[in-house]
C-alpha cells in the first residue's frame, strides 16, 4: 500500500517536492524521541547528571560561585544557565537546582543553599529571587580537572559558547544520588547508595575484574536513601541490584514511646520520595475506616530536628498490632521501584551494579589517562623553557652583551637563536628531564653545543632581573628537578596500567575520606507478619457479662485460694448486670460468638479488650457487627491449633434440649460480617445453651437445670450438612425444666458389671473395699482412664462425681439424676468433667471470683447434695464457672490466707486453659 500524496502546484521560482506523510512523521518523531532520551531525559553512566544538571554545575562553577566564595542570588545561576546552555523555562531549572540542595532529596548534595528550598511535606522552594546558592564541596569533586582536557567539550545551542558533554565527576555520582526521568518510551529509576560502600565496591572491583552483582552487593548490599527508613531483604532487592530491574520494600522507622501511662507510636523516617503530609493524611484515613485500631489522637510534631509523626493510642490498643496495621494500610511501607537506564556510550542500557561501577571506572581511567597528557605536555613546555633559562644564567654575560648590541628585541632574538651554546651547563638536566622527549621545534643538540629554540629566547628576554641572581638560578635549577620528578611520574602513569589505577584508587579513598557518611537507611530481614504473630502467647481470663460487655485478664493476675474461700473481685458490673461466661484461652486461640440470631463471628482472643479484674471490659456491640437487638449468647474458644479442627464437630444444645452436630468446615471460614450458625423454629422461645467441640469417639453430657444429666453416643447425632437446621431431641424434658450445659466424654469401653465393681471398690476413699470381680491390671486401667464430672450449684455447693456412675443412654431420653437439687443447693449452673491436676474458677453475679483447686473438691456419688465450693452471701448466686488445666507446679502452696481478697497475684502462678 503506498501512501496518498496529494498534487501540489509548483511554486514561483522553484519547485514542491512530494514527501511521504508517514515517513515523514516516522522520522520525525523518531528524531524527537532521541533529543528527549538523550538530551533531556536520562543520565550520563559517567557523572550521573542529566543535561540540566550538569549545566547547572557548569554555569556556577565557570562563574566562580564556589564553596569559598559568598552566595548568590539562585536567579543568577538560574539566568546564566538558560541564557548560555539550557534554552528551557526557568522553573525547569531552578525546579533541578533546588532539587540538589535538598538534603532529603539528595544523598550527597551538590548545591549548597541558603533560603527556603522546600520541605518533605512536599512544600515548594520559594522564589529564586529569594533564596542563594553556591556549588557544595561535593560538586567540586565532579567538576574537578575540568580545565584539563579531561572531558569533550561541544557548542551550545547557539553556537557562541563552550559546554562540557560530561564531567569529569571523581564520585560514581549515579549510584550515589540516584536519578529519576521519564523519555519516550522508557523511564530510570535509580535508587541512591551510600559513597563508602561504593567507594569500597569499586575497590574491590579494581582489584578483581571477575567480581559479579551478587558478589559486590558484600560491599552494596542495599540503596541508602536520605530519608532513612528500613529497607527489607526480599528477591526484589536482589533482583534489583543484579539485574538493574526490580522493587525495593522500604518502610518508615517507627519507635514506641510511654506518655503519662498512654502508649504512643512514632514515625521518625519515612519513606524516599514519600511526602510527609500526605503520609499523615492516609493514616488518618486508615484509622477513620477502622483499618488500623487503636488509634486515640494522630498529630506531626516534626521540626527542624526531623521527622516526628505521633500516633497516641488507646489503653487497649497493642502498640505492634498498630504498627503492623500501618505498614499494611498506609504508605508508612510502600515498595521503591527500581529501573537502572542509563546512557552508555550516547545509547540507553539496562545496567545492574557492576556495570554502573565498571563503567564509571572505565570513565575514570580515561579522564586520568587525558589529564596525565595535558599535565605531561604542560610540564614538557615548562621544562623546555627552563632549560633555556639554565642556559641563560649559566653564559649571562655573553647574553647580555648579546641583547646590549642589538638594536632591536627582533635582532636580539635571531642573534640567540643563531648562536651554539655550551651544553654542558644542562646536560645532567637534560638526563633528569629525558632529552629524547623534551626534544622540541627548533631545539638541537649538537655534541657539545646546545641552540635554543624560539620560545626558549622569548622567555629568555622576558627574564626579570632579579632572577639573574644567585638565588634565582637555584630556584630555576630546583623547579627543574622537581618537574623533570613530575614528567617521570606522569610517564609511569601513561606507560603502565597498574600505576594509572593505584591514581584511581587513591583519589577514590580520597573522595571516601572526604564525603562518605555512615548508612542511614537500616537493612532488615523481610518479615510478612500477620497482626497476631506480633502477639505473645500469654493465657487470658475471658469475661462475658450478661448485657455484653467482655474483657481479657492475664492469668497471672488471679492467685490461688483454698476450698471456702471468699474470692476476689473478678469484674465489676452494674446492679442489672452478671457475669454469665468465664473462660480461659491463649491470646492466639480463635474464639467464636454465637448470637441470639443465630450468627456466628469469629475473633482471636488478643482481639478482645485488656482490663484489669475491677474493669468491665467493652461492649460486644463495639466488637463485633451485630444488628440491632442482637445480642451474644455462647462464646465458644477453639483450638489454636487448626490441623486439630479436621477430627473436631461442633454440638450444639438448646434450652429446650434439642442437640445437633455439624463439621468444624462450616465454620471454618467465617468473614468479618459473621454468617448463619442455627435457626430456631417460629413460635418458640427456645434458645442457644451451649457449643461444645467433640469427635465421635465422644459422648455428649446434657445437664439440665432440675439436676437430671443424660449422655449418649456422639454419633447418636447425625452429622448435619446444613447450618439452618434446629437439629433432634437430645433429652426429655420435665415442664419448666431446662438444659443448662452442654458436655463432652470420653468413652470408656467397659460392661456395666465392671462399672458397678469397680465403683463399689471405692477407690477415691481412703479406704477402698476389696475389689470384686476385677483383677488388679484391670482395675488400674479403668483408674487411669477414669473421668470426674464437677456439678455446681446456684448456693455455691458442688461435688465431683465419677463418670461411670453416669451411665450411656440412648439420645432423647429423660435422663438420670446429677445431683440432689434441694433448697440448700438450689438449681445446677454448671455440669462438666474435670481432672485432679485443674483448677476451677467460679464467678458471681455480684462479679466475685475465686480460684480453687480441684483436689480440693470432695469425690462423691452421683445423688449425694456435694459441700461448700463458695460462701456466697444471702442475695448472691454463682452463675458461671470454667476449668483451668495446670501446665506447672503451684508457685505458691500456702495461697491466699482463706477470706481474703488480695489483689496481688502470685509469683509462681501456673498458666493454664480453660474448656467450660
Amino acid at each position: 500500500m503506498t501512501d496518498p500524496v496529494a498534487p501540489v502546484p509548483p511554486a514561483p521560482g522553484g519547485d514542491i517536492a512530494p514527501v511521504s506523510l508517514v515517513e515523514e512523521m516516522r522520522a520525525s518523531y523518531l528524531d524527537y524521541a532521541m533529543s528527549v532520551i538523550v538530551a533531556r531525559a536520562l543520565p550520563d553512566v559517567r557523572d550521573g547528571l542529566k543535561p540540566v544538571h550538569r549545566r547547572i554545575l557548569f554555569s556556577a562553577f565557570e562563574n566562580g560561585f564556589t564553596p569559598d566564595r559568598p552566595y548568590r542570588k539562585s536567579a543568577r545561576i538560574v539566568g546564566d544557565v538558560i541564557g548560555k546552555y539550557h534554552p528551557h523555562g526557568d522553573t525547569a531549572v531552578y525546579d533541578a537546582l533546588a532539587r540538589m540542595a535538598q538534603d532529603w532529596s539528595m544523598r550527597l548534595p551538590l548545591i549548597d543553599g541558603q533560603g527556603n528550598f522546600g520541605s518533605m511535606d512536599p512544600d515548594p522552594p520559594a522564589a529564586m529571587r529569594y533564596t542563594e546558592a553556591r556549588l557544595s564541596p561535593a560538586a567540586m569533586a565532579l567538576l574537578e580537572d575540568l580545565d584539563k582536557d579531561t572531558v569533550d567539550f561541544q557548542p551550545n545551542y547557539d553556537g557562541q559558547e563552550q559546554e562540557p558533554t560530561v564531567l569529569p565527576s571523581r564520585i560514581p555520582n549515579l549510584l550515589v544520588n540516584g536519578a529519576g526521568g521519564i523519555a519516550v518510551g522508557m523511564a530510570t529509576n535509580i535508587a541512591p547508595h551510600n559513597l563508602g560502600e561504593v567507594v569500597d565496591a569499586a575497590l574491590a572491583f579494581l582489584d578483581d575484574r571477575s567480581l559479579s552483582a551478587q558478589a559486590l552487593m558484600a560491599h552494596v548490599p542495599a540503596p541508602d536513601f536520605p530519608t532513612g527508613g528500613i529497607i527489607l531483604k526480599t528477591s526484589g532487592l536482589v533482583q534489583a541490584m543484579t539485574t538493574g530491574r526490580g522493587s525495593i520494600l522500604v518502610r518508615a522507622r517507627v519507635g514506641h514511646e510511654t506518655a503519662g501511662g498512654a502508649n504512643r507510636v512514632v514515625i521518625t523516617e519515612i519513606p524516599f520520595q514519600q511526602g510527609k503530609a500526605a503520609l499523615v493524611e492516609k493514616i488518618a484515613e486508615a484509622v477513620k475506616d477502622r483499618r488500623i485500631e487503636g488509634v486515640a489522637d494522630l498529630r506531626d510534631e516534626s521540626n527542624r530536628e526531623g521527622v516526628r509523626i505521633v500516633l497516641d493510642l488507646r489503653r487497649e490498643a497493642v502498640p505492634d498490632v498498630v504498627v503492623n496495621q500501618l505498614y499494611r494500610h498506609t504508605p508508612a511501607q510502600g515498595s521503591f521501584p527500581v529501573n537502572m537506564l542509563a546512557l552508555r556510550g550516547g545509547r540507553p542500557e539496562q545496567l545492574n551494579l557492576r556495570d554502573l561501577l565498571e563503567a564509571f571506572l572505565q570513565f575514570r581511567e580515561e579522564v586520568v589517562t587525558r589529564r596525565s597528557r595535558f599535565e605531561l605536555a604542560r610540564a614538557r613546555e615548562r621544562a623546555h623553557l627552563l632549560l633555556g633559562l639554565v642556559v641563560a644564567v649559566e653564559n649571562l654575560d655573553e647574553v647580555v652583551a648579546t641583547i646590549r648590541a642589538s638594536a632591536t628585541p627582533a635582532d636580539a632574538r635571531a642573534a640567540l637563536l643563531a648562536r651554539a651554546w655550551p651544553a654542558e651547563p644542562i646536560r645532567p638536566y637534560l638526563r633528569l628531564v629525558d632529552d629524547a622527549e623534551l626534544e622540541q621545534e627548533g631545539e638541537a643538540l649538537d655534541g657539545a653545543t646546545y641552540r635554543l629554540s624560539d620560545a626558549q629566547v622569548r622567555a629568555i628576554l622576558d627574564l626579570r632581573l632579579n632572577r639573574l641572581t644567585a638565588l634565582g638560578r637555584d630556584e630555576i635549577a630546583g623547579e627543574l628537578k622537581t618537574l623533570a620528578g613530575r614528567i617521570a611520574d606522569l610517564l609511569a602513569i601513561l606507560g603502565s596500567r597498574a600505576r594509572l589505577l593505584d591514581v584511581i584508587r587513591s583519589e577514590l579513598r580520597a573522595v571516601r575520606e572526604a564525603f562518605a557518611t555512615p548508612r542511614r537507611t537500616e537493612i532488615a530481614e523481610a518479615d510478612d507478619l500477620d497482626d497476631e504473630d506480633l502477639i505473645a502467647r500469654e493465657d487470658m481470663v475471658v469475661t462475658v457479662t450478661a448485657t455484653g460487655w467482655i474483657k481479657r485478664t492475664n492469668l497471672m493476675t488471679y492467685r490461688a485460694q483454698r476450698r471456702g474461700g471468699k474470692g476476689r473481685t473478678g469484674m465489676a458490673t452494674r446492679e442489672e448486670d452478671v457475669v454469665t461466661e468465664l473462660f480461659v484461652a491463649s491470646t492466639h486461640a480463635p474464639v467464636l460468638f454465637f448470637s441470639s440470631a443465630g450468627r456466628v463471628y469469629r475473633l482471636k482472643v488478643w482481639r478482645l479488650p485488656e482490663g484489669s479484674p475491677q474493669a468491665r471490659g467493652r461492649a460486644m456491640a463495639n466488637l463485633l457487627p451485630l444488628s440491632p437487638g442482637e445480642t451474644i449468647t455462647t462464646v465458644l474458644p477453639l483450638p489454636e491449633d487448626e490441623a486439630e479442627w479436621n477430627r473436631l464437630h461442633v454440638m450444639f444444645a438448646t434450652a429446650r434440649g434439642l442437640v445437633r452436630r455439624n463439621s468444624m468446615d462450616a465454620f471454618a471460614n467465617i468473614p468479618s460480617s459473621g454468617k448463619i450458625a442455627i435457626r430456631f423454629d417460629e413460635g418458640t422461645d427456645d434458645r442457644l445453651v451451649g457449643v461444645v467441640l467433640c469427635h465421635e469417639s465422644q459422648d455428649v453430657l446434657l445437664a439440665a437445670r432440675s439436676g437430671k444429666v443424660i449422655r449418649f453416643e456422639v454419633t447418636a447425632v447425625r452429622e448435619f450438612q446444613s447450618r439452618t437446621s434446629t437439629g433432634v431431641r437430645g433429652m426429655d424434658l420435665e415442664e419448666g425444666d431446662e438444659v443448662i450445659s452442654v458436655s463432652v466424654l470420653n468413652r470408656v469401653g467397659t460392661t456395666p458389671e465392671e462399672r458397678e465393681a469397680y465403683l463399689r471398690s471405692a477407690p477415691w476413699k481412703s479406704d477402698p473395699k476389696p475389689l470384686e470381680g476385677l483383677s488388679p491390671e484391670r482395675f488400674e486401667e479403668l483408674r487411669r482412664r477414669e473421668q470426674f464430672i464437677l456439678t455446681i450449684t446456684a448456693n455455691g455447693y458442688g461435688k465431683r462425681s465419677s463418670a461411670y456412675e453416669y451411665r450411656r443412654t440412648n439420645r432423647g431420653g429423660k435422663g438420670i439424676v446429677g445431683i440432689d437439687t434441694s433448697a440448700r443447693n438450689g438449681h445446677v449452673v454448671a455440669s462438666f468433667p474435670v481432672e485432679e491436676s485443674e483448677q476451677i474458677m467460679l464467678v458471681t453475679d455480684q462479679g466475685k471470683l475465686i480460684r480453687m483447686r480441684v483436689s480440693d473438691i470432695r469425690i462423691a456419688g452421683r445423688a449425694t447434695m456435694g459441700v461448700t465450693l463458695f460462701r456466697v452471701a444471702d442475695d448472691e448466686h454463682v452463675v458461671s464457672a470454667a476449668r483451668i488445666r495446670e501446665s506447672d507446679e503451684e508457685g505458691d502452696d500456702a495461697a491466699t490466707p482463706e477470706g481474703s481478697e488480695s489483689g496481688a497475684a502470685a509469683g509462681g502462678e501456673e498458666a493454664g486453659d480453660a474448656r467450660a
